[in-house]
């Protein structure tokens, strides 16, 4: 069973920034994808907010792109959501996830961090 924890949200006003990281106990493939997901109140699914495949590939929601940054940690378990320019759109609970490819679709993860909550204010 592969494990994944989140850290770093927080509450931060409009223009602010914050970063997460997750760090995965193991891996169950042999190349994997780490990806960001967060989900707003009253939000029915889970979006995906930033995804990095095992080559390094990235890639980033719309509403993202140009403010937040994807990246790897020297350790091969670690990712970090370097978030930049936070609006109140960006509330949510941030969630972590893994699998073999970055999927679109909650569904297609088969492990999921606790989460860690984002709060900007206006």
């Amino acid at each position: 069973q592969v494990q994944l924890m989140e850290s770093g949200g927080g509450s931060v006003q409009a223009g602010g920034s914050l970063r997460l990281s997750c760090t995965a106990s193991r891996h169950t493939y042999s190349s994997y994808s780490m990806t960001w997901f967060r989900q707003a109140p009253g939000q029915e699914e889970r979006e995906r907010v930033a995804c990095i495949e095992d080559n390094g590939t990235t890639e980033y929601r719309d509403s993202v792109k140009g403010r937040f940054t994807i990246s790897k940690g020297n350790a091969k378990n670690t990712v970090f959501l370097q978030m930049n320019s936070l609006t109140p759109e960006d509330t949510a609970m941030y969630y972590c996830a893994s699998d073999a490819l970055c999927w679109i679709l909650p569904d297609k993860y088969n492990f999921w961090g606790q989460g860690t909550q984002v709060t900007v204010s206006s």
